[in-house]
Parts: structure tokens; C-alpha cells; sequence
């Protein structure tokens, strides 16, 4: 579950991104202070950590709905007393946030909570100690992805001032309107997807519908003048000639039309049959192009899947993350150079040892072989990579017995959830 922050002047409210509306607390304005330590010679020149009960009750609601899951907030409120199962997920965020506030103790144990969870980005901004520091930590934690780790570590950092306090808040507050508008599009590009995918097949339907009828026709028509030739032939005499001329006319007219009659039918079945084989040709167009676009939004699930959990705060450093991924080398071959590095910050982040390679096949052609026998798997996307460069890592993955997986495009989303099945089938 995705949490999307959304304020207005006088409230913080947090928005579970899955239809279930707002929940939030109505809140004053920013005070002019926004840490307030429990000593105040502690004011100056701090050498401790701040404590979430010493930050301004403002910030409370966007720390628990940012750095904690939902589950998570339910396992420390059941520590301090019973949680019913049919408790909502507003109320449990706002007996979060009335308990950060709380200085009696009780919050120490959010406090710890958070702690436990962000160890490595607490222990990652503890390495500095200036206002100007944290900024600089902050700004590299919201490139990696990791905003609840960072937010949760710059928040209460001993150097940390009223006025980088201010900032962070800010800039967490525009990144949950960035976040939402790119889920509402990936929603409504999957929505024209699933549209466009029940008219194929009520069109499919409806030609077989239409393919059906028309050979019902055609046979029954077929059968009718098979039995009218048969019972004009058995009315015929024995002797096989006619008792008159008039019957033998009428005989030579009946044969005549008859075979004016087949011959229509014939060329009428020669129409039908040439219209049933572009209606099959078409249909298997159609097939075609249903299945790929079945594909493609299988595809484009996959990694709208892969992005919010790499965005979801319950997604970030999770146990699961260093055992699946941890000590992986994944060489990419093509792309964009321009998105290099942000690919090697996304795979790093999971402990992935990132290689590349441009995708020539010139000078560089050479290194292939080396870089291939160093990787775990080899990742190319098709929309951006030469033929000849795809031809030599396929050939060189068999040898060497590479995994390799074409990604539908160069972009984050697809790595992404490229990352995200190799870390399921190495699970």
C-alpha cells in the first residue's frame, strides 16, 4: 500500500492510495519552532539525536504516515495495549500520532520502532555533522528512493535546524503530489488497456458469430437442391423416356434451371468461402494483436507493481530485500547513457553490483566476453540496443550459461521490475 501525503493550509491528512479516501488530523499552522528539546541548554549546539516527542506535533502526522507501514504502527501500538482486528487503518494512525507526542515514555517505544527500521539510514546521516551536511545526505537518500529512511534520519538529526526541519517538510509534501499524479496515470493508461481489450473481443464474437451463420446457409441451401434434383430425378418413368414432348420439355427447362441454379450457388459459395478465408485471415490478425496487447499490459502491470513497492515505505529495507537481491551482478548492455546512473543507484540500493556496456559492436565488441562472464544476468532493452550486440550477448550467455532478459524499454520502470523477478525466482 502506497501512502500518498496530501495537506492543505490547516491539515495533514494521508491518503492510502487503494480507494479508501483521506484520513488525516486537522493541525494549526507550522509553529515558529520545530524542535523543542526537553533541556533547554540542549538548544545550542545539541550532541543527541532528537527525540520524536521533541519535534513539533505538526510533524508527527507526516512521520508516521511516511516512515511507518500500517502494519508496522499495529505491531508498536499492540506492545503498549490491545488493538482490536476491525480497528481502521485512520484510527491506528492517529493513535500514532497522539503517541509521538506523548513525553511520559510511551513514545519511546515509536521512537524505537522507527529507529529499528531506518538503522541503515540513521547510521548513514550520522556519519555528518553539519545543517549543510544533512542537506546534502537528504538530497542523495530522496535520489536513492529512500525518502522514509532519510526523512526519518534528517528529522531528527543533533545538527538539523528549525529552518532544514522546514525544508525537508516541504519537500516531502510536493514529492506525495508527484507520486499520486504518476499512479492516477498509470491507473488510467491501464483502464484504456483493459477497454480497449473487451471491444477486441466482443468484435472477435461477433465475426464468429457472423462466420457460423453463413455456413449454416450455405449447407442448408446445398441439402435443398440436392433433395429437389433427387425427386425430380425419381419422377422420371422407368423406361427413362418422357411420355411427350411437353414433358420433355418441361424436363429439359427443369435441367436448365437447375443448372443455372448450382451455377449461382456455386459462385455464390466460391464468394462466401474467399469472404470466410479474410474473415479467418483477420480474426487472426485480431488474435494477434489481442495477445500482444495482453502482453504489453501484463507487462505495464508488472512494473506499476514494481515502482510502488519500490516507493511504498514497507518496501524499504525489508528483510527480504538483502537475501533476495544482495551480492547479484547484473550487467546492462544498451540503454541510455544519461539513465546509467540512476540505474546503478536503484541496483545498489539492493546490494546489486551494476555493469554496462553501450551496446557497440566496434572497439568496445571485446569486452563483452569479459563483462557477460563477471554477471549473474545480462539485461538489454530492446528498444535501445543494436541487433548485432543482442545477437553476440545471446550467443555469449549460452556459452557461458548466462541468464539474460529483454526489458520492453530502456526506462526505470522496466529495470525495475526486471530487478523485482529475478529477486522472485532467486527467492
Amino acid at each position: 500500500m502506497t501512502a500518498i501525503l496530501r495537506f492543505d493550509p490547516l491539515a495533514v491528512r494521508v491518503n492510502d492510495g487503494a480507494g479508501g479516501g483521506l484520513r488525516g488530523m486537522r493541525l494549526s499552522p507550522l509553529p515558529p519552532r520545530m524542535i523543542v528539546p526537553e533541556l533547554e541548554e540542549l538548544r545550542d549546539g545539541r550532541s543527541r539525536r532528537t527525540k520524536i516527542w521533541e519535534l513539533s506535533h505538526n510533524l508527527h502526522c507526516s512521520i508516521v504516515g511516511t516512515c511507518l507501514s500500517t502494519g508496522e504502527l499495529r505491531q508498536v501500538l499492540a506492545k503498549l495495549g490491545p488493538v482490536a482486528d476491525d480497528c481502521s487503518e485512520h484510527d491506528l494512525h492517529g493513535r500514532g500520532v497522539t503517541l509521538a507526542s506523548q513525553r511520559d515514555g510511551t513514545a519511546k517505544v515509536l521512537h524505537k520502532a522507527l529507529d529499528r527500521k531506518h538503522r541503515i539510514a540513521v547510521a548513514r546521516f550520522d556519519k555528518v555533522g553539519t545543517v549543510d551536511a544533512v542537506r546534502a545526505e537528504w538530497r542523495e537518500a530522496v535520489k536513492r528512493g529512500d525518502v522514509p529512511g532519510g526523512y526519518w534520519a534528517a528529522m531528527t538529526h543533533p545538527a538539523a535546524s528549525d529552518a532544514l526541519v522546514r525544508e525537508v517538510f516541504g519537500e516531502v509534501h510536493m514529492l506525495s503530489h508527484l507520486v499520486g499524479a504518476a499512479n492516477r496515470a498509470d491507473i488510467r493508461k491501464l483502464a484504456e488497456l483493459k477497454a480497449e481489450n473487451d471491444r477486441l473481443r466482443a468484435k472477435l464474437a461477433r465475426q464468429q458469430d457472423q462466420l457460423r451463420d453463413g455456413l449454416t446457409r450455405r449447407d442448408a441451401r446445398i441439402q435443398e437442391l440436392n433433395d429437389l434434383l433427387a425427386r425430380r430425378i425419381g419422377q422420371e418413368p422407368e423406361s427413362g423416356q418422357p411420355d411427350d414432348a411437353s414433358e420433355l420439355a418441361a424436363l429439359e427447362g427443369l435441367v436448365a434451371s437447375l443448372e443455372q441454379r448450382l451455377r449461382s450457388e456455386s459462385n455464390r459459395r466460391a464468394a462466401v468461402e474467399e469472404r470466410l478465408q479474410r474473415l479467418v485471415d483477420e480474426l487472426a490478425r485480431e488474435r494477434e494483436q489481442h495477445a500482444a496487447l495482453r502482453r504489453q499490459e501484463t507487462a505495464l502491470r508488472e512494473e506499476l507493481e514494481a515502482v510502488e513497492a519500490g516507493l511504498a515505505p514497507q518496501s524499504v529495507q525489508t528483510e527480504a530485500t538483502p537475501s533476495s537481491l544482495a551480492g547479484l551482478s547484473v550487467l546492462y548492455v544498451g540503454g541510455r547513457t544519461d539513465r546509467l546512473g540512476h540505474l546503478r543507484a536503484l541496483s545498489e540500493q539492493h546490494g546489486v553490483t551494476f555493469l554496462s556496456h553501450d551496446g557497440g559492436v566496434d572497439d568496445r565488441s571485446g569486452l563483452l566476453v569479459g563483462l557477460v562472464s563477471r554477471a549473474d544476468i545480462v539485461m538489454f532493452p530492446v528498444d535501445c540496443v543494436s541487433h548485432e550486440a543482442v545477437t553476440i550477448v545471446k550467443r555469449l550467455c549460452r556459452q557461458l550459461a548466462k541468464r539474460y532478459a529483454p526489458l520492453r524499454s530502456s526506462g526505470t520502470s522496466s529495470f525495475v521490475a526486471a530487478l523485482a523477478r529475478t529477486a522472485v525466482s532467486s527467492a
